[in-house]
């Protein structure tokens, strides 16, 4: 039988999932509510 307690001691991020959020989070991403706001910006003027 494993014993994931045992097992999630020895656990250790990967560094290319460190990398990828690294990335992922310092980027600005347009998400849909940029996108509505900016459609009912366009649309009053």
């Amino acid at each position: 039988m494993i014993d994931f307690e045992e097992e999630l001691k020895h656990f250790e991020p990967s560094m290319e999932i460190d990398d990828a959020e690294d990335a992922i989070y310092s980027r600005d991403l347009t998400d849909m509510m940029d996108v509505l706001q900016e459609m009912v910006r366009e649309s009053r003027n």
